[in-house]
């Protein structure tokens, strides 16, 4: 098993990662899964996430498109996305790329190993299969399982246990909580999205959680490196990092 994954906030991004993922796509063993915010704050979220598409319908078992807390009505009606829908086509495309981002699943697992979710974990996720649980296609709600996948995040300041989010939804979470639910569900990593992270990939709480952010000068507000990882059949975690041109705001 060869797995991949990848955040996505621009087109060029996009197309630059997938490029460099389609060797392993082309082979049984390859797996790419692509886990956050394809649309708002650039100028190509419908191409952007068209190509995601097209990638899934030419590999169905071997590309996995997750959810991101931007794949909501409530958040890319403001930042960006229903502007420009609306502007080059019409409101409709913009309610048909919403039906689908309902019917996105939320967090995949590697091998049983590397649990990958946009946001983070939850005071309320006991059981892995609560996850599967989840009826689609829905909305994300103020609250709860589901909100908390796509929102939470990590803090590095805080001690332990679960903290306020400066975002004004959902938690930040202290490194005990990452190490508590690896060993409680027998897992070995999380990988996450969510944030801008200056060299495209960061850890927390020892190794144990990796952030991954792929979309190089953020914006064009940040000087921050894109990136990508990779998993080989040993499950050995490597990073490729590079910078680029980014999304515009």
């Amino acid at each position: 098993m060869v797995s991949t994954t990848i955040c996505c906030a621009c087109l060029s991004t996009a197309a630059f990662l997938l490029r460099q993922t389609i060797f392993s796509l082309g082979r049984a063993c390859g797996v790419a899964v692509s886990r956050r915010d394809y649309v708002d704050r650039g100028k190509q979220g419908i191409e952007t996430f068209c190509l995601l598409i097209a990638y899934k319908i030419k590999y169905p078992k071997n590309f996995f498109i997750l959810r991101g807390n931007h794949e909501t009505d409530s958040v890319n009606r403001i930042y960006g996305f229903y502007d420009e829908c609306k502007q080059r086509y019409n409101v409709r495309l913009w309610k048909y790329f919403s039906d689908c981002f309902k019917c996105l699943p939320i967090a995949a697992l590697i091998e049983g190993r590397i649990f990958c979710v946009h946001g983070g974990l939850s005071p309320e996720l006991t059981s892995i299969s609560m996850i599967s649980n989840i009826q689609r296609p829905c909305d994300v709600p103020d609250r709860g399982l589901l909100c908390d996948l796509l929102w939470s995040d990590p803090d590095r300041d805080l001690l332990s246990g679960w903290g306020i989010n400066d975002r004004g939804v959902s938690y930040t979470f202290a490194a005990d909580i990452v190490v508590n639910f690896l060993q409680q569900h027998d897992l070995d990593l999380v990988c996450r999205a969510h944030q801008v992270v200056e060299d495209g990939y960061e850890f927390f709480a020892d190794r144990n959680l990796v952030t991954i952010f792929s979309a190089p000068n953020y914006c064009g507000e940040f000087d921050n490196a894109g990136g990508m990882m990779s998993v080989d059949e040993n499950l050995m975690c490597s990073f490729q990092v590079g910078m680029g041109a980014g999304c515009e705001a």
